[in-house]
């Protein structure tokens, strides 16, 4: 197999696989940037092969990125060794992981899911903070849902920080993309419940009714569920808040609902 070696800053591949960190550049190029041998596993495990894989020579003899390097050069990637300045400069950070893999992104259209297939699924109204839209994948990774729906305006599941707030679930987690408008009217054909969080409403989270495969609808971290989503719900709930603070975590709120509706 074939490994390059680059240790400069300006050669073309370097400075492609550093533009990944721009919106503009991953949406174009369909691909994205991923930190690190834990996610390249999880990568690997779920059938994803590099597109790129850069790696420092204290990798090198690691059988996790011998598997890697195997995996991207039969899916016809590029292998290539690298210095800890290119790694520093890809990953943006002083402390780099050893390895830097570029994955094609893979977004599920919204007709094709198979809302039985799952007891539960989110889906997330314009959310802007990727370490919360990457925790949120996480957790419903970990809660066995269907998938993540990202309505309307909300921030890259693909960008550096939301990836690495996923912890390699990226991989794991169909995500789907659509408009306000499409949504809604999607939403008709739901064969479960369709359950919103509200500050104002009036049942506890813990007594709803989750019909099952439940759709667990989120607001922005602001503003929470506008009224036109809100009307859509089968119910909206609210978590109860005992303390001083009025309000949780996007991320971790949507864990509590997520949750509630498959237990």
């Amino acid at each position: 197999m074939t490994v390059r070696q680059i240790t400069s800053l300006s050669n073309p591949t370097v400075k492609s696989v550093r533009a990944l960190h721009m919106r503009k550049e991953r949406e174009e190029s369909g691909l994205f940037l991923a930190e690190g041998l834990k996610i390249v596993v999880e990568a690997l495990d779920t059938g994803h092969a590099p597109q790129i894989l850069l790696y420092g020579p204290e990798a090198r003899d690691h059988p996790v990125l011998r598997r890697a390097v195997q995996a991207a050069v039969a899916a016809g990637g590029e292998v290539i060794e690298v210095n800890r300045d290119i790694l520093e400069k890809v990953s943006r950070r002083d402390n780099p992981q050893t390895v830097v893999a570029v994955f094609r992104q893979a977004f599920v259209p919204l007709e094709a899911l198979r809302p039985h297939s799952a007891k539960c699924w989110v889906a997330l109204q314009a959310v802007r903070d990727p370490g919360n839209l990457g925790t949120i994948v996480r957790t419903a990774d970990a809660a066995g849902c269907g998938g993540v729906i990202l309505v309307g305006d909300c921030c890259d599941p693909y960008s550096v920080e939301a990836v690495r707030a996923t912890m390699g679930s990226i991989f794991a987690v169909p995500l789907i993309k659509t408009g306000v408008a499409e949504f809604i009217a999607w939403r008709q054909s739901w064969p479960g419940s369709v359950v919103g969080t509200l500050l104002t409403a009036s049942v506890d989270h813990r007594h709803a009714q989750y019909q099952h495969p439940a759709l667990i609808l989120m607001g922005n971290e602001q503003a929470g569920l506008p009224p036109e989503l809100a009307a859509v719900c089968d119910v909206n709930v609210k978590i109860p808040m005992r303390g001083r603070a009025d309000s949780l975590n996007l991320s971790v709120a949507t864990g509590v609902m997520i949750y509630a509706a498959t237990d």
